[in-house]
């Protein structure tokens, strides 16, 4: 009888060799992109922005506690949705994460896993809640542009596509005419799990401590993995 360790080699195995395309989360399985620049501060700065406005009331005590800068913006964008207010918000977002960029902490063993995937001859695409103006300068920084361009599909101005909402990764399929049967999402959130299933693409979960892996079991995702050492190992045997 097979392990549960086997067992889960070969899963990864087979979603491994299935991918013709792959589309990466950003933030998480290929960097750390609040790093060096907290998250939280972030959230505390985007909140005060607001309240500056006289905006006090425009968000509840929890969500004025949020840890999740995402979740203030989306937040402001269903109570004042086509306003200028959250245009100004997003871009003030958008800017707080080209400086978080900079001090990036990339995802251990994230390189040369795309590396090793590109010279397999899979495509590669980056369906992210960021921006893609951030993803761009975070690939340049590490050489990474050209095993994703132009294959890029970020926050756009309509808040209400953002994940879990599959609109980034159906654009990603479409650019790239690519079944979703054929392709693999590599993700570390429920909501990156949630559009991949609403997809009809299979899913790999990154989550880099137990907290994370809890929330995607949670979701429902039944394929995770600790270390992308582990996707990397897989793709050395196909070479």
């Amino acid at each position: 009888m097979a392990s549960d360790t086997e067992n889960e080699t070969a899963v990864l195995r087979e979603l491994i060799t299935r991918a013709q395309f792959v589309l990466w989360d950003f933030d998480g399985p290929i960097c750390r992109l609040f790093a060096g620049h907290s998250a939280e501060r972030v959230s505390e700065g985007l909140v005060e922005w607001l309240e500056g406005r006289g905006l006090h009331g425009l968000l509840t005590d929890a969500e004025r506690e949020s840890l999740d800068p995402h979740v203030v913006l989306r937040v402001v964008d269903r109570r004042r949705p086509d306003s200028d207010l959250v245009t100004e918000l997003e871009e003030r977002l958008t800017e707080e994460e080209l400086h978080a960029a900079s001090s990036a902490m990339p995802t251990p063993w994230a390189d040369p896993v795309i590396r090793t995937w590109i010279a397999l001859g899979s495509r590669l695409a980056i369906t992210t809640n960021n921006s893609p103006r951030v993803v761009g300068k975070y690939l340049e920084s590490r050489g990474l542009t050209s095993c994703f361009a132009p294959h890029v599909y970020g926050r756009t101005r309509d808040l209400q596509l953002l994940k879990p909402h599959p609109h980034c990764l159906n654009r990603a399929l479409r650019a790239m005419g690519a079944a979703p049967t054929a392709a693999l999402m590599i993700g570390d959130t429920p909501s990156d799990f949630l559009a991949a299933r609403e997809a009809g693409v299979p899913f790999l979960g990154y989550a880099r401590n137990e907290r994370k892996e809890k929330l995607l079991r949670g979701a429902g995702a039944t394929h995770v993995v600790g270390s992308l050492e582990a996707v990397l190992r897989t793709l050395r045997r196909q070479a």
